[in-house]
């Protein structure tokens, strides 16, 4: 190991505090299951927190014991610990190559959400699920609102063909400085790991394989020497410090976004609630690692001197072709030439609201985008009868961009919650962290050829 790597090596274990949620203290109050029990996602991922909601234990086909939504769909599935949880494991992944690899680390620990998701700018499907999912009423627009794809529209679309990407290698048992690490170098060569927190998971996985698709080179997650050198070349450590500015504390900031949109129009502006979220987007940065790296720290006070991630310059280039992979739930930008020069986790539509598919383009670009309510167009929120305007803002439904697509009700944007990315679904559109969605937005143009893979 060379001084530069130890060295490296050093200053960023100091800077960094292992982080590791264990799922049993999620599942632990869960009366009515068992105390091995883990519970795992249809993509892969072991869930560190109980599902909210009306959510009842089944079993399925195969006589495994599920939990199931209102909606009829499967949350998580309950497995055994030790070697049952294994094989079952390894017989989901047989079916998953992308699910997430069993790294050992639990993906982080989400609070429950206490606000039901935004919608998109114009979907016409319901928002806010109620335990019984409500009927929708489909009226005809006016002729200033493009119409709503149909399954016709959809089916005359070409399907494209997905491409194999080169697997990624099982990142072993590493610290949550080596994972930061890994996590900085992707997000800097323009293969976003997502939000950066620490901790390995199937977005990580996913922007390894993109970027080893994209370079014909095999990266090891697990030679930190290596990472660490080509860190050295791109920006330096990947933690960095920063001090908070009289700007930073000031803001504006909201209190707190509320759930109605007649409240939520009410606000003069649809800003962050703290400078820790402003600082954690900033730096690409979960909230939580934000403060795990600066334990007892006041973020408000101008002067202050904290650690952050050092995320480099923003990916440049001119994007001629957009893939959105519902699949692998992640976005891959090409260049004129057909070289991947970036790709980023997404959420992508959902059984009920799925995206389109087959080949559209993009229309208009927006950055810090307003957004419109309208109950006769999109759904029908709480009591609200009437045309709402939102202000712009980093917590708004779209977050700080909106992509346009030529597909009606269609677009690529940005969200207010960033650590979700790629974990939840969406309202037909596809969403990315608000810093991915600049990046990329600043990448394209309006003719930009956007392909939809099932």
């Amino acid at each position: 190991m060379t001084l530069v790597s130890r060295t490296g090596i050093a200053l960023l274990a100091a800077a960094s505090i292992l982080a590791l949620a264990t799922t049993a203290k999620a599942q632990d109050s869960f009366g009515r299951l068992p105390a091995n029990a883990v519970l795992v996602t249809p993509e892969g991922d072991i869930l560190d927190y109980l599902p909210g909601g009306d959510v009842q234990m089944m079993r399925d086909r195969r006589g495994r014991t599920v939990l199931v939504d209102s909606w009829g769909n499967i949350v998580a599935t309950v497995m055994g610990s030790g070697r049952q949880r294994n094989e079952i494991r390894r017989r989901e992944m047989s079916r998953d190559t992308y699910a997430n690899q069993g790294f050992g680390f639990s993906e982080q620990e989400y609070p429950e959400q206490g606000f039901s998701e935004p919608g998109d700018v114009t979907a016409s499907i319901p928002d806010y699920r109620d335990a019984t999912p409500p009927s929708v009423e489909r009226q005809a627009l006016p002729n200033e609102y493009p119409a709503s794809l149909d399954e016709n529209d959809m089916e005359a679309l070409p399907q494209e063909e997905r491409q194999t990407l080169p697997p990624a290698a099982q990142i072993t048992k590493k610290s949550s400085a080596e994972i930061t690490a890994l996590q900085v170098f992707l997000d800097r060569e323009g293969f976003s790991p997502g939000v950066i927190d620490g901790k390995s998971g199937s977005n990580v996985t996913k922007a390894i394989e993109a970027w080893q698709q994209a370079t014909g080179e095999t990266l090891d997650p697990n030679n930190t020497d290596d990472i660490m050198e080509r860190l050295r070349f791109s920006g330096g450590l990947p933690i960095t410090t920063y001090t908070i500015t009289a700007a930073d504390a000031a803001g504006p900031y909201v209190a707190a976004i509320p759930e109605d949109y007649a409240h939520k129009a009410a606000l003069p502006h649809l800003s962050f609630t703290s400078t820790v979220e402003m600082l954690g987007e900033k730096f690409h940065m979960d909230e939580a690692y934000l403060r795990e790296l600066n334990p007892g720290v006041d973020f408000t006070i101008p002067g202050t001197i904290i650690k952050v991630i050092n995320p480099g310059e923003m990916k440049k280039g001119k994007v001629t072709r957009i893939v959105a992979d519902k699949y692998r739930k992640q976005v891959f930008a090409y260049d004129e030439a057909g070289t991947l020069i970036a790709a980023y986790p997404a959420t992508i539509g959902s059984s009920d609201t799925p995206s389109p598919s087959g080949t559209v383009q993009v229309d208009r670009i927006a950055f810090d985008p307003g957004y419109t309510y309208n109950p006769k167009i999109n759904f029908k929120q709480g009591e609200n009868d009437k045309v709402l305007t939102l202000q712009p803002g980093p917590n708004g439904p779209v977050g700080t961009v909106w992509i346009a697509l030529s597909k009606p009700t269609y677009g690529i944007h940005g969200t207010p919650e960033p650590s979700k990315i790629g974990k939840t679904q969406s309202h037909g559109c596809v969403r990315l962290t608000n810093w991915d969605a600049t990046e990329l937005a600043k990448m394209v143009s309006v003719g930009t050829t956007v392909e939809f893979l099932d």
